[in-house]
């Protein structure tokens, strides 16, 4: 096992340093000068002043240049001061991982608690009511816009109702371990990024169970009289997961990307709030900090979902 995860982990260099190098060159060669744009309507700067402030961001150099420093610094994790907060950039990133985390953590465990036995329940009443609104509530969650869908969560419930807050992970003025206080602010934006992962795994279970159910090997348990009970958990069921376990691969990644707009409707202070923010503003090294921190997470994802699949399915060796 050791041998396999340190394998896939070299595997992923070329990844991270294509991530890196598309990142650079998007950030570098879009219009506009981050320096000009942080020092608009500073008039007591003079050009000096201004040229400093390029030159202590590397931005003095020529392009290849900038390139090589770029991915060597990148190597170490190593992202340079942010040019709007004169912080270290990826210090700044993480210190908004908990609450993004937090977030997309929640929202998988909603997509597998809701999804799952959605799918499982939908297959075993194939054709009744039951399997029509579960495929009905696929549809929809796809259709929904996830902007939307927070919108009018937060019209209802914060607006109308007064039963939950809408933005924010913690009152002001509350303790922050009051438990209580941060799950009314976390259960809204959970389950609106959840919204499309329920639907797709509510389909992948049902989809895959009625496949599972008609196998010989299912039909054979049956005949040997084991309960229906033992044949359906025992031996349909855990068939029917290892699809869903592929689809977990990139999930933490997607639900942290995915959480850049929920983050945004609900200002929810995670990183992805942050690292839009820093676009805008044209903030190189905490963009770079940002991006680098989604691909390593992917990496991550991509890694426990074989390491999972390989649980799951015996017949699946890692070496």
């Amino acid at each position: 096992m050791r041998t396999y995860v340190i394998r896939r982990l070299l595997y992923a260099i070329p990844t991270l340093v294509a991530i890196a190098t598309i990142t650079f060159l998007i950030t570098r060669l879009a219009p506009g000068d981050p320096i000009r744009l942080f020092t608009f309507g500073a008039t007591d700067l003079t050009r000096e002043d201004i040229e400093a402030l390029r030159a202590a961001h590397g931005l003095d150099k020529s392009l290849p240049e900038q390139f090589a420093l770029y991915i060597v610094n990148a190597a170490q994790l190593k992202f340079g001061n942010s040019i709007l907060y004169h912080k270290d950039a990826m210090s700044l990133v993480l210190e908004r991982l908990p609450n993004t985390l937090t977030l997309a953590v929640t929202a998988l465990v909603l997509q597998l608690v809701i999804g799952v036995p959605l799918g499982v329940l939908a297959a075993v009443n194939r054709g009744k009511w039951i399997d029509n609104a579960v495929r009905f509530f696929g549809v929809i969650g796809h259709a929904v816009p996830a902007f939307w869908f927070g919108l009018m969560l937060i019209i209802i419930f914060s607006v109308t109702l007064r039963w939950l807050p809408s933005q924010g992970v913690l009152t002001v003025g509350k303790d922050v371990w009051d438990i209580g206080d941060r799950l009314k602010h976390l259960i809204m934006p959970a389950f609106v990024l959840a919204l499309a992962g329920i639907a797709n795994y509510s389909r992948y279970l049902r989809t895959e169970t009625l496949d599972v159910i008609r196998q010989d090997y299912i039909r054979t348990a049956e005949a040997k009289g084991l309960a229906s009970k033992t044949v359906f958990m025992v031996h349909a069921l855990r068939n029917a997961l290892i699809p869903v376990v592929t689809a977990l691969g990139g999930v933490l990644a997607f639900l942290i990307s995915g959480a850049l707009v929920i983050e945004q409707v609900f200002t929810w202070p995670g990183v992805g709030q942050f690292t839009y923010a820093a676009a805008r503003q044209k903030d190189y090294p905490v963009i770079t900090a940002g991006v680098m921190l989604g691909g390593m997470l992917l990496v991550l994802s991509y890694l426990i979902r074989d390491i999972a699949y390989a649980v799951v399915d015996p017949r699946i060796k890692v070496k």
